[in-house]
Protein backbone atom coordinates (compact mmCIF):
# COMPACT_ATOMS: atom_id res chain seq x y z
CA UNK A 1 0.00 0.00 0.00
CA UNK A 2 1.19 3.15 -0.84
CA UNK A 3 1.57 5.84 1.24
CA UNK A 4 1.88 9.98 0.59
CA UNK A 5 3.81 12.96 2.22
CA UNK A 6 4.66 16.32 0.75
CA UNK A 7 7.46 18.39 0.91
CA UNK A 8 7.61 22.51 1.17
CA UNK A 9 10.72 24.36 -0.19
CA UNK A 10 11.07 28.01 0.86
CA UNK A 11 13.79 30.12 -0.73
CA UNK A 12 15.15 33.40 -0.52
CA UNK A 13 18.01 35.30 -3.50
CA UNK A 14 19.14 38.28 -3.94
CA UNK A 15 18.41 40.22 -0.52
CA UNK A 16 21.85 41.94 -1.19
CA UNK A 17 21.94 42.49 2.74
CA UNK A 18 18.72 44.11 2.98
CA UNK A 19 17.59 43.07 6.23
CA UNK A 20 15.03 45.77 7.56
CA UNK A 21 12.59 47.39 5.64
CA UNK A 22 14.63 50.50 4.01
CA UNK A 23 16.49 51.31 1.04
CA UNK A 24 18.44 53.59 3.23
CA UNK A 25 17.48 56.54 0.67
CA UNK A 26 16.00 57.92 4.41
CA UNK A 27 15.10 56.97 7.69
CA UNK A 28 12.58 55.12 6.62
CA UNK A 29 11.31 51.52 7.06
CA UNK A 30 8.09 51.30 5.56
CA UNK A 31 9.70 49.25 1.98
CA UNK A 32 7.80 46.67 0.95
CA UNK A 33 10.84 44.33 1.16
CA UNK A 34 13.17 43.15 2.99
CA UNK A 35 14.86 40.10 5.13
CA UNK A 36 12.30 40.58 8.14
CA UNK A 37 9.72 40.65 6.13
CA UNK A 38 10.54 37.24 4.41
CA UNK A 39 11.35 36.23 7.28
CA UNK A 40 7.75 36.46 8.76
CA UNK A 41 6.46 34.81 5.81
CA UNK A 42 8.60 31.78 6.24
CA UNK A 43 7.77 31.66 9.65
CA UNK A 44 3.56 31.80 8.59
CA UNK A 45 4.41 28.95 5.87
CA UNK A 46 6.95 26.63 8.51
CA UNK A 47 5.04 26.91 11.23
CA UNK A 48 2.48 24.76 9.12
CA UNK A 49 4.54 21.73 9.18
CA UNK A 50 7.87 22.05 10.37
CA UNK A 51 9.27 18.69 9.77
CA UNK A 52 8.25 19.18 6.30
CA UNK A 53 9.83 22.29 5.00
CA UNK A 54 13.26 23.14 3.83
CA UNK A 55 14.36 26.75 3.89
CA UNK A 56 17.06 27.74 1.13
CA UNK A 57 19.40 30.99 1.03
CA UNK A 58 20.23 30.99 -2.54
CA UNK A 59 22.76 33.99 -2.96
CA UNK A 60 23.59 37.54 -3.24
CA UNK A 61 23.21 38.34 0.35
CA UNK A 62 26.92 39.98 1.58
CA UNK A 63 26.62 42.83 -0.41
CA UNK A 64 24.31 46.09 -1.90
CA UNK A 65 22.75 47.75 1.31
CA UNK A 66 24.79 50.12 3.67
CA UNK A 67 24.42 47.60 6.39
CA UNK A 68 26.51 44.95 4.70
CA UNK A 69 28.64 48.20 3.04
CA UNK A 70 29.33 49.18 6.99
CA UNK A 71 30.44 45.49 8.05
CA UNK A 72 32.60 45.41 5.94
CA UNK A 73 34.14 49.35 5.99
CA UNK A 74 32.47 51.10 8.56
CA UNK A 75 34.66 49.71 11.59
CA UNK A 76 38.36 49.51 12.12
CA UNK A 77 38.31 45.27 10.90
CA UNK A 78 35.63 43.76 8.97
CA UNK A 79 32.84 42.40 11.00
CA UNK A 80 30.68 40.53 8.97
CA UNK A 81 28.47 39.08 11.89
CA UNK A 82 26.75 42.13 11.90
CA UNK A 83 25.12 41.35 9.23
CA UNK A 84 25.06 37.63 9.01
CA UNK A 85 23.37 37.80 12.49
CA UNK A 86 20.24 38.45 11.14
CA UNK A 87 20.54 35.64 8.37
CA UNK A 88 21.21 33.04 10.92
CA UNK A 89 18.12 34.08 13.04
CA UNK A 90 15.74 32.98 9.98
CA UNK A 91 16.79 29.61 10.51
CA UNK A 92 17.89 28.57 7.12
CA UNK A 93 18.60 24.51 6.34
CA UNK A 94 21.34 25.45 3.33
CA UNK A 95 22.62 27.95 1.42
CA UNK A 96 24.87 28.47 -1.64
CA UNK A 97 26.80 31.36 -2.89
CA UNK A 98 25.75 34.15 -5.64
CA UNK A 99 28.51 35.99 -7.44
CA UNK A 100 27.94 39.32 -5.36
CA UNK A 101 29.57 37.51 -2.29
CA UNK A 102 32.72 37.75 -4.01
CA UNK A 103 33.20 41.82 -4.54
CA UNK A 104 34.62 42.01 -0.81
CA UNK A 105 37.14 39.44 -1.69
CA UNK A 106 37.72 35.35 -1.27
CA UNK A 107 39.13 36.16 2.48
CA UNK A 108 36.41 38.41 3.77
CA UNK A 109 33.61 35.45 2.18
CA UNK A 110 35.59 32.99 3.83
CA UNK A 111 35.27 35.02 7.32
CA UNK A 112 31.81 35.87 6.71
CA UNK A 113 30.73 32.20 5.89
CA UNK A 114 32.76 31.24 9.20
CA UNK A 115 29.81 33.08 11.30
CA UNK A 116 26.55 31.39 9.40
CA UNK A 117 24.68 29.14 11.67
CA UNK A 118 23.68 27.00 8.37
CA UNK A 119 25.83 24.46 6.02
CA UNK A 120 26.61 25.43 2.35
CA UNK A 121 26.07 23.48 -0.44
CA UNK A 122 28.41 25.03 -3.37
CA UNK A 123 29.45 22.38 -6.45
CA UNK A 124 30.90 24.38 -9.60
CA UNK A 125 33.88 26.76 -7.71
CA UNK A 126 36.86 25.07 -7.61
CA UNK A 127 40.02 25.41 -5.71
CA UNK A 128 42.84 24.36 -7.37
CA UNK A 129 43.04 20.96 -6.82
CA UNK A 130 39.68 20.92 -8.35
CA UNK A 131 37.97 20.38 -5.41
CA UNK A 132 34.62 22.18 -4.18
CA UNK A 133 36.81 25.88 -2.42
CA UNK A 134 33.55 26.42 -0.35
CA UNK A 135 32.63 23.65 1.66
CA UNK A 136 31.03 20.54 0.30
CA UNK A 137 29.17 20.01 -3.31
CA UNK A 138 25.68 19.40 -1.73
CA UNK A 139 24.17 18.82 1.60
CA UNK A 140 21.63 15.68 2.63
CA UNK A 141 19.14 16.88 4.39
CA UNK A 142 16.27 14.34 6.56
CA UNK A 143 13.12 16.28 6.21
CA UNK A 144 9.76 13.60 7.87
CA UNK A 145 11.41 10.66 6.55
CA UNK A 146 12.39 12.35 3.38
CA UNK A 147 15.99 12.35 2.15
CA UNK A 148 16.79 15.46 0.06
CA UNK A 149 19.64 16.21 -1.22
CA UNK A 150 20.50 20.02 -2.27
CA UNK A 151 22.96 20.58 -4.84
CA UNK A 152 24.65 24.01 -4.81
CA UNK A 153 25.70 26.05 -8.45
CA UNK A 154 26.93 29.46 -9.06
CA UNK A 155 26.63 31.32 -12.09
CA UNK A 156 30.15 30.86 -13.74
CA UNK A 157 31.04 34.09 -15.31
CA UNK A 158 31.77 35.79 -12.46
CA UNK A 159 35.27 36.37 -13.89
CA UNK A 160 34.05 38.51 -16.76
CA UNK A 161 32.88 40.92 -13.68
CA UNK A 162 35.04 40.18 -10.71
CA UNK A 163 38.02 41.62 -9.70
CA UNK A 164 41.11 39.15 -10.24
CA UNK A 165 42.30 39.54 -7.30
CA UNK A 166 39.35 38.96 -5.51
CA UNK A 167 39.15 35.52 -6.87
CA UNK A 168 42.42 34.36 -7.42
CA UNK A 169 43.34 30.68 -7.41
CA UNK A 170 39.36 29.49 -8.05
CA UNK A 171 38.31 27.87 -10.66
CA UNK A 172 34.34 28.42 -11.68
CA UNK A 173 33.08 25.05 -13.54
CA UNK A 174 30.07 25.39 -15.71
CA UNK A 175 26.82 24.58 -14.37
CA UNK A 176 25.34 22.39 -16.64
CA UNK A 177 28.07 19.92 -16.76
CA UNK A 178 28.91 19.92 -13.09
CA UNK A 179 24.99 19.28 -12.45
CA UNK A 180 25.11 16.23 -14.54
CA UNK A 181 28.07 14.88 -13.17
CA UNK A 182 26.62 15.33 -9.67
CA UNK A 183 23.25 14.64 -9.94
CA UNK A 184 22.94 10.95 -10.87
CA UNK A 185 25.17 10.13 -7.88
CA UNK A 186 22.79 12.36 -5.27
CA UNK A 187 19.35 10.37 -6.94
CA UNK A 188 21.36 7.29 -5.69
CA UNK A 189 21.62 9.28 -2.25
CA UNK A 190 18.49 11.12 -1.81
CA UNK A 191 14.67 11.03 -2.50
CA UNK A 192 14.33 14.51 -3.73
CA UNK A 193 17.29 16.37 -5.74
CA UNK A 194 16.70 20.10 -5.28
CA UNK A 195 19.46 22.42 -7.72
CA UNK A 196 20.15 25.85 -5.71
CA UNK A 197 20.89 27.80 -8.89
CA UNK A 198 22.35 31.06 -8.40
CA UNK A 199 21.79 31.98 -11.69
CA UNK A 200 18.83 32.69 -14.30
CA UNK A 201 16.68 31.93 -17.21
CA UNK A 202 18.78 32.24 -20.48
CA UNK A 203 15.56 31.43 -22.21
CA UNK A 204 11.84 31.86 -21.95
CA UNK A 205 10.08 29.44 -19.84
CA UNK A 206 7.87 28.44 -22.57
CA UNK A 207 8.63 28.10 -26.13
CA UNK A 208 13.11 28.39 -25.19
CA UNK A 209 13.42 30.96 -27.42
CA UNK A 210 16.59 33.01 -26.19
CA UNK A 211 16.15 35.81 -24.12
CA UNK A 212 19.59 37.44 -23.79
CA UNK A 213 22.80 36.09 -25.34
CA UNK A 214 23.96 33.29 -24.33
CA UNK A 215 27.04 33.99 -22.88
CA UNK A 216 26.40 31.01 -20.39
CA UNK A 217 26.04 33.57 -17.35
CA UNK A 218 22.39 32.19 -16.79
CA UNK A 219 21.56 28.59 -17.95
CA UNK A 220 18.10 27.81 -15.81
CA UNK A 221 16.86 26.29 -18.76
CA UNK A 222 18.94 23.91 -19.75
CA UNK A 223 19.80 22.95 -15.88
CA UNK A 224 15.85 22.07 -15.88
CA UNK A 225 16.50 19.10 -18.83
CA UNK A 226 19.02 17.05 -16.88
CA UNK A 227 16.95 13.93 -15.45
CA UNK A 228 16.74 13.61 -12.07
CA UNK A 229 16.00 17.35 -10.99
CA UNK A 230 12.63 17.77 -8.83
CA UNK A 231 13.25 20.90 -7.61
CA UNK A 232 15.31 24.10 -9.29
CA UNK A 233 15.37 27.56 -7.18
CA UNK A 234 17.28 30.35 -9.08
CA UNK A 235 18.22 33.97 -8.92
CA UNK A 236 20.50 36.62 -9.81
CA UNK A 237 18.05 38.49 -12.54
CA UNK A 238 16.19 39.38 -9.79
CA UNK A 239 13.37 38.76 -11.53
CA UNK A 240 9.69 37.19 -10.18
CA UNK A 241 9.35 33.48 -11.71
CA UNK A 242 7.63 30.85 -10.40
CA UNK A 243 5.84 27.62 -12.57
CA UNK A 244 6.80 24.45 -14.71
CA UNK A 245 10.16 24.40 -17.01
CA UNK A 246 10.03 21.00 -18.89
CA UNK A 247 8.21 19.74 -15.52
CA UNK A 248 10.73 20.82 -12.98
CA UNK A 249 8.73 23.45 -10.23
CA UNK A 250 10.89 26.36 -10.14
CA UNK A 251 10.92 30.10 -8.65
CA UNK A 252 13.48 33.26 -8.51
CA UNK A 253 12.02 35.26 -5.86
CA UNK A 254 12.74 39.17 -6.82
CA UNK A 255 15.30 41.10 -5.16
CA UNK A 256 15.60 42.63 -1.31
CA UNK A 257 13.10 39.50 -0.44
CA UNK A 258 10.17 41.28 -2.24
CA UNK A 259 9.19 37.67 -2.48
CA UNK A 260 9.87 34.02 -1.40
CA UNK A 261 9.93 31.38 -3.35
CA UNK A 262 7.66 28.42 -2.50
CA UNK A 263 7.76 24.63 -4.25
CA UNK A 264 5.74 22.15 -2.97
CA UNK A 265 6.20 18.38 -4.09
CA UNK A 266 4.08 15.62 -3.30
CA UNK A 267 5.92 12.50 -2.55
CA UNK A 268 4.53 9.03 -2.76
CA UNK A 269 6.27 6.00 -1.13
CA UNK A 270 6.87 2.24 -3.04
CA UNK A 271 9.13 0.00 -2.22
CA UNK A 272 10.67 1.99 0.27
CA UNK A 273 11.58 4.86 -1.76
CA UNK A 274 9.89 8.42 -1.97
CA UNK A 275 9.13 9.76 -5.40
CA UNK A 276 7.62 13.19 -6.24
CA UNK A 277 4.36 12.58 -7.84
CA UNK A 278 3.08 16.41 -8.50
CA UNK A 279 4.78 19.62 -7.99
CA UNK A 280 3.61 23.67 -7.51
CA UNK A 281 5.68 26.66 -7.49
CA UNK A 282 4.61 30.08 -6.61
CA UNK A 283 5.85 33.17 -4.87
CA UNK A 284 5.00 34.58 -1.60
CA UNK A 285 4.56 38.22 -1.69
CA UNK A 286 6.42 39.70 1.74
CA UNK A 287 5.55 43.96 1.33
CA UNK A 288 2.51 43.75 3.67
CA UNK A 289 3.89 40.87 6.39
CA UNK A 290 5.00 42.81 9.66
CA UNK A 291 8.70 42.65 9.63
CA UNK A 292 9.71 39.86 12.00
CA UNK A 293 10.24 41.33 15.82
CA UNK A 294 13.21 39.08 16.76
CA UNK A 295 14.83 39.95 13.94
CA UNK A 296 14.09 43.34 13.80
CA UNK A 297 15.12 43.64 17.95
CA UNK A 298 18.40 42.31 17.27
CA UNK A 299 19.17 44.23 14.78
CA UNK A 300 18.11 47.43 15.93
CA UNK A 301 21.45 48.49 17.39
CA UNK A 302 23.78 47.81 14.19
CA UNK A 303 21.07 49.73 11.75
CA UNK A 304 20.70 52.63 14.59
CA UNK A 305 24.79 53.00 14.01
CA UNK A 306 24.55 52.57 10.49
CA UNK A 307 21.96 55.13 10.25
CA UNK A 308 24.02 57.71 11.80
CA UNK A 309 26.98 56.57 10.12
CA UNK A 310 24.88 57.52 6.83
CA UNK A 311 24.14 60.77 8.01
CA UNK A 312 27.86 62.20 8.13
CA UNK A 313 28.16 65.03 5.91
CA UNK A 314 30.90 65.30 3.30
CA UNK A 315 30.62 68.01 1.49
CA UNK A 316 28.04 70.93 0.04
CA UNK A 317 26.89 71.34 -3.10
CA UNK A 318 26.57 74.83 -5.15
CA UNK A 319 24.19 74.81 -7.73
CA UNK A 320 21.80 71.95 -8.43
CA UNK A 321 22.68 68.33 -8.34
CA UNK A 322 19.37 66.34 -7.82
CA UNK A 323 17.96 63.94 -10.42
CA UNK A 324 14.06 64.59 -10.59
CA UNK A 325 13.74 62.47 -13.75
CA UNK A 326 16.20 59.69 -14.14
CA UNK A 327 15.31 58.83 -17.61
CA UNK A 328 15.76 62.48 -18.61
CA UNK A 329 19.34 62.54 -17.18
CA UNK A 330 20.06 59.59 -19.62
CA UNK A 331 19.33 62.03 -22.33
CA UNK A 332 20.53 65.14 -21.43
CA UNK A 333 23.76 65.19 -18.81
CA UNK A 334 23.02 65.40 -15.27
CA UNK A 335 25.58 67.55 -12.69
CA UNK A 336 25.81 64.63 -10.92
CA UNK A 337 26.97 62.43 -13.54
CA UNK A 338 29.30 65.05 -14.41
CA UNK A 339 30.72 65.18 -10.94
CA UNK A 340 31.06 61.15 -10.75
CA UNK A 341 32.91 61.39 -14.36
CA UNK A 342 35.26 64.08 -12.24
CA UNK A 343 35.78 62.29 -9.50
CA UNK A 344 36.90 58.60 -11.48
CA UNK A 345 39.26 61.04 -13.88
CA UNK A 346 40.96 62.89 -11.05
CA UNK A 347 41.06 59.31 -9.53
CA UNK A 348 42.87 57.73 -12.53
CA UNK A 349 44.72 60.30 -14.58
CA UNK A 350 42.53 60.27 -17.19
CA UNK A 351 40.21 63.05 -19.85
CA UNK A 352 37.99 60.29 -20.54
CA UNK A 353 35.26 59.25 -18.36
CA UNK A 354 32.26 56.59 -18.49
CA UNK A 355 29.42 55.92 -15.93
CA UNK A 356 26.28 54.83 -15.72
CA UNK A 357 23.11 56.07 -13.89
CA UNK A 358 22.59 52.26 -12.19
CA UNK A 359 18.67 52.50 -10.87
CA UNK A 360 15.83 54.76 -11.09
CA UNK A 361 15.95 55.32 -7.41
CA UNK A 362 18.92 57.62 -6.85
CA UNK A 363 17.85 61.09 -6.12
CA UNK A 364 21.41 62.71 -6.91
CA UNK A 365 22.80 65.16 -4.48
CA UNK A 366 21.04 68.19 -2.00
CA UNK A 367 22.38 71.01 -1.08
CA UNK A 368 24.18 68.97 1.48
CA UNK A 369 25.85 65.67 0.52
CA UNK A 370 26.22 63.27 3.14
CA UNK A 371 27.46 59.56 2.69
CA UNK A 372 23.66 58.25 2.67
CA UNK A 373 23.62 60.37 -0.48
CA UNK A 374 26.43 58.60 -2.26
CA UNK A 375 25.56 54.75 -1.33
CA UNK A 376 22.28 55.36 -2.47
CA UNK A 377 22.99 56.84 -5.55
CA UNK A 378 26.47 54.99 -6.55
CA UNK A 379 25.06 51.72 -5.26
CA UNK A 380 27.98 48.93 -6.45
CA UNK A 381 31.18 48.53 -4.49
CA UNK A 382 33.28 49.13 -7.94
CA UNK A 383 36.53 49.73 -8.29
CA UNK A 384 38.77 51.88 -11.53
CA UNK A 385 40.17 51.12 -13.96
CA UNK A 386 41.86 52.53 -16.76
CA UNK A 387 41.78 51.10 -20.65
CA UNK A 388 43.95 52.26 -23.32
CA UNK A 389 41.48 51.45 -26.34
CA UNK A 390 41.23 52.26 -30.23
CA UNK A 391 39.19 55.16 -31.24
CA UNK A 392 36.75 52.12 -33.19
CA UNK A 393 36.70 50.38 -29.63
CA UNK A 394 35.30 53.77 -28.37
CA UNK A 395 33.04 53.85 -31.10
CA UNK A 396 31.69 49.94 -30.65
CA UNK A 397 31.12 50.93 -26.52
CA UNK A 398 29.26 54.04 -27.79
CA UNK A 399 26.81 51.72 -29.99
CA UNK A 400 26.35 49.11 -27.64
CA UNK A 401 25.07 51.78 -24.94
CA UNK A 402 23.62 53.56 -27.54
CA UNK A 403 21.25 50.19 -27.52
CA UNK A 404 19.39 51.51 -24.68
CA UNK A 405 17.34 53.72 -26.75
CA UNK A 406 14.01 53.25 -29.14
CA UNK A 407 12.52 55.58 -31.36
CA UNK A 408 8.75 56.65 -30.22
CA UNK A 409 5.79 58.19 -31.74
CA UNK A 410 6.63 61.67 -32.65
CA UNK A 411 10.08 62.24 -32.07
CA UNK A 412 10.00 61.33 -28.60
CA UNK A 413 12.89 58.91 -27.53
CA UNK A 414 12.21 55.81 -26.12
CA UNK A 415 13.96 52.61 -23.70
CA UNK A 416 14.79 49.53 -25.73
CA UNK A 417 12.64 46.75 -23.82
CA UNK A 418 15.56 44.30 -23.69
CA UNK A 419 16.81 46.80 -21.03
CA UNK A 420 13.92 46.61 -18.72
CA UNK A 421 12.91 43.01 -19.36
CA UNK A 422 13.18 40.48 -18.42
CA UNK A 423 15.88 41.82 -15.85
CA UNK A 424 16.66 45.83 -15.69
CA UNK A 425 19.34 46.53 -17.01
CA UNK A 426 20.04 50.65 -16.44
CA UNK A 427 23.32 50.04 -15.45
CA UNK A 428 24.35 48.93 -18.90
CA UNK A 429 23.93 52.70 -20.45
CA UNK A 430 27.15 54.29 -19.66
CA UNK A 431 27.59 57.77 -20.46
CA UNK A 432 30.71 59.39 -21.17
CA UNK A 433 32.91 62.61 -20.24
CA UNK A 434 36.06 64.13 -22.42
CA UNK A 435 34.42 63.32 -25.52
CA UNK A 436 31.52 65.00 -27.33
CA UNK A 437 29.18 62.81 -29.39
CA UNK A 438 25.86 62.49 -30.59
CA UNK A 439 23.16 59.42 -30.38
CA UNK A 440 20.56 59.45 -33.09
CA UNK A 441 17.86 56.78 -32.26
CA UNK A 442 16.70 57.03 -35.29
CA UNK A 443 19.42 55.26 -37.06
CA UNK A 444 20.08 51.25 -37.16
CA UNK A 445 21.48 49.98 -34.10
CA UNK A 446 25.41 49.83 -34.69
CA UNK A 447 25.08 52.98 -36.61
CA UNK A 448 24.05 55.47 -34.31
CA UNK A 449 26.91 57.68 -33.39
CA UNK A 450 26.45 60.30 -35.87
CA UNK A 451 29.50 62.44 -33.82
CA UNK A 452 32.35 61.61 -32.32
CA UNK A 453 35.15 64.39 -31.56
CA UNK A 454 38.15 64.24 -28.65
CA UNK A 455 39.77 67.79 -27.83
CA UNK A 456 37.39 69.32 -30.87
CA UNK A 457 38.54 66.88 -33.18
CA UNK A 458 37.11 63.80 -34.53
CA UNK A 459 38.03 60.60 -32.84
CA UNK A 460 40.03 58.59 -35.70
CA UNK A 461 39.51 54.84 -35.19
CA UNK A 462 43.34 53.92 -34.92
CA UNK A 463 43.34 56.71 -32.65
CA UNK A 464 44.63 55.56 -28.80
CA UNK A 465 42.53 56.56 -26.03
CA UNK A 466 42.63 56.39 -22.34
CA UNK A 467 39.51 55.77 -20.47
CA UNK A 468 38.29 55.03 -17.21
CA UNK A 469 35.40 53.12 -16.80
CA UNK A 470 34.48 50.88 -13.31
CA UNK A 471 36.15 47.23 -13.02
CA UNK A 472 33.17 45.73 -13.95
CA UNK A 473 32.73 47.59 -16.90
CA UNK A 474 36.18 47.53 -17.84
CA UNK A 475 36.46 43.25 -17.98
CA UNK A 476 34.03 43.19 -20.83
CA UNK A 477 30.75 43.58 -18.01
CA UNK A 478 27.26 44.23 -19.52
CA UNK A 479 28.30 42.05 -22.59
CA UNK A 480 30.65 44.78 -23.37
CA UNK A 481 32.79 42.61 -26.03
CA UNK A 482 34.82 45.53 -26.99
CA UNK A 483 36.67 45.80 -23.92
CA UNK A 484 38.66 43.02 -21.92
CA UNK A 485 41.08 42.63 -19.20
CA UNK A 486 44.54 42.65 -21.61
CA UNK A 487 43.58 46.30 -22.27
CA UNK A 488 43.62 47.46 -18.34
CA UNK A 489 46.91 49.42 -17.99
CA UNK A 490 46.28 50.69 -14.52
CA UNK A 491 43.60 50.88 -12.02
CA UNK A 492 42.83 52.12 -8.54
CA UNK A 493 41.96 49.50 -5.94
CA UNK A 494 39.76 51.83 -4.10
CA UNK A 495 35.75 51.55 -4.26
CA UNK A 496 33.85 54.40 -5.41
CA UNK A 497 32.33 55.02 -2.34
CA UNK A 498 35.57 55.48 -1.21
CA UNK A 499 36.76 57.79 -3.74
CA UNK A 500 33.61 59.92 -3.48
CA UNK A 501 34.42 60.71 -0.07
CA UNK A 502 38.32 61.34 -0.45
CA UNK A 503 36.97 63.92 -3.37
CA UNK A 504 34.63 65.69 -0.98
CA UNK A 505 37.04 65.85 1.56
CA UNK A 506 39.46 67.31 -0.69
CA UNK A 507 36.58 69.64 -2.19
CA UNK A 508 34.17 70.09 0.50
CA UNK A 509 32.14 72.65 -1.93
CA UNK A 510 31.53 71.27 -5.21
CA UNK A 511 29.57 73.05 -8.28
CA UNK A 512 26.53 71.37 -10.05
CA UNK A 513 27.83 71.75 -13.78
CA UNK A 514 27.22 70.13 -16.93
CA UNK A 515 28.49 70.83 -20.04
CA UNK A 516 26.45 68.53 -22.09
CA UNK A 517 29.09 67.04 -24.24
CA UNK A 518 26.63 64.13 -25.56
CA UNK A 519 23.31 64.61 -27.16
CA UNK A 520 20.41 61.72 -27.57
CA UNK A 521 18.26 62.99 -30.25
CA UNK A 522 15.66 60.92 -32.50
CA UNK A 523 15.93 62.85 -36.05
CA UNK A 524 12.99 61.51 -37.29
CA UNK A 525 11.03 64.15 -35.95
Amino acid sequence: MSETTTLTILSTSDTHGFVLPTNYVQRDGTQPFGLTRAATVIDTVRQQDPAHTLVVENGDFLQGSPLAYYAVKGTAQSQPSLLTQAYNAVGYDVGTLGNHEFNYGADYLRQALATLNYPLAQANILDEAGQPAFGPAYQLIKKGGVTVAILGLTTSYIPHWESPDHIQGLQFADVVSTAEEWVPRLQKLADVVVIAYHGGFERDLTDGAPTETLTGENKGYALAQIPGVDALITGHQHRQLAGHVHGVPTTQPGYRGEMVGRIDLTLTRENDRWTVTDSDAQLLPTGTAVPQPAITQLMAPVQQTVEDWLDQPLGRVQGDMTIPDPDAARITESPYIEFIQTVQMAATGTDISGTALFNNEGAGFGATVSLRDVMTNYIYPNTLAVLRITGATLRAALEKSARYFQPAPNGAIGVNPRFLHPKPQRYNYDMYHGIDYTIDVAQPMGQRITALTYHGQPVQADQLLDVTVNQYRAVGGGNYTMFGPQQIVRENQKDMTELIADYLQAHPVITATADDNFRVINSSK
